[in-house]
């Protein structure tokens, strides 16, 4: 299943975009980077879930865009998932629901967001610390963000992606962390969720179904790290996913276009 809504395939055809289509989804991944930058801002003791939420729904709205998570799978008022955002608490791994809990001293938020700008769609998440956290927080936070940052560094035209993702894998295992393996990333284009699927991880799977990279494939790359077990469960309102063990995770996520000399991120507000 990948981070955002669904499960995907390895098999289907991936599309490639041209460099115009690039800067155009560039487009919408600043609005993305406007939002996260916000939310990033608003994490201190005694602001709400909330109005995290609601505030990126006033950025990306402002901004002519439409919010992707709303609703999703059906876009059918009262259906889907519920929130603007996806705001993830501690040990929440994925697809948090804003409510009114109040943030305090230590604890780490995760804020995804993907929105469609003309017809085409960014898709970007940060965990942040809100205020002075634990040590061993710290390390996962900085250990997953570090995770992201190897794949834009060796993603470029002819390498298999089995191989980006083994780098990820034995950085957070070498720094004690486990790679979370119900999740994955995706390709991303005029739909949030293209082909194919983008693991964090090597399996079997993807050794036998492997992706080449190619100048113009754009995916959405996410690493999710947990402090103790992999192991996740879905809560009975079947978005909001966390740690069986209850230890914290983190999350993060850049949109990024393969391009003739390497990898181009298309949500860091440039």
């Amino acid at each position: 299943m990948e981070s955002g809504f669904g499960r995907l395939g390895f098999k289907m055809k991936v599309i490639l975009k041209s460099r115009a289509e690039i800067e155009r989804m560039r487009a919408a991944g600043r609005g993305v980077h406007q939002v996260l930058t916000t939310g990033a801002q608003m994490c201190r003791p005694g602001v709400t879930l909330r109005q995290i939420d609601e505030e990126g729904y006033r950025i990306f709205t402002a901004a002519g865009a439409r919010g992707l998570f709303k609703n999703y799978p059906t876009y059918k008022p009262g259906e889907g998932f519920p929130g603007n955002l996806c705001v993830s608490l501690n040990e929440t791994v994925v697809h948090g629901i804003a409510d009114d809990t109040r943030l305090k001293e230590g604890d780490i938020v995760g804020i995804d967001c993907g929105v469609e700008l003309d017809g085409w769609c960014g898709d970007s998440a940060t965990t942040v610390m809100v205020g002075r956290v634990a040590p061993e927080v710290q390390h996962l936070c900085e250990v997953t963000r570090h995770l992201l940052d190897l794949a834009v560094e060796h993603m470029r035209p002819g390498r298999r992606w089995s191989q980006i993702a083994r780098l990820m894998q034995n950085y957070a295992g070498r720094a004690g962390l486990s790679v979370v393996e119900d999740f994955v990333g995706h390709g991303i284009g005029r739909k949030m969720h293209e082909k194919p699927s983008v693991p964090n991880y090597v399996s079997p799977e993807l050794l036998r179904n492997d992706i080449e990279l190619q100048e113009g494939l754009v995916l959405a790359v996410e690493p999710m790290c947990n402090l103790g077990s992999k192991a996740v469960e879905t809560l009975a309102d079947n978005w909001t996913v966390k740690t069986v063990d209850r230890k914290p995770s983190a999350h993060y996520e850049h949109t990024i276009a393969v391009t003739a000399n390497g990898a181009t991120v298309l949500t860091n507000g440039m």
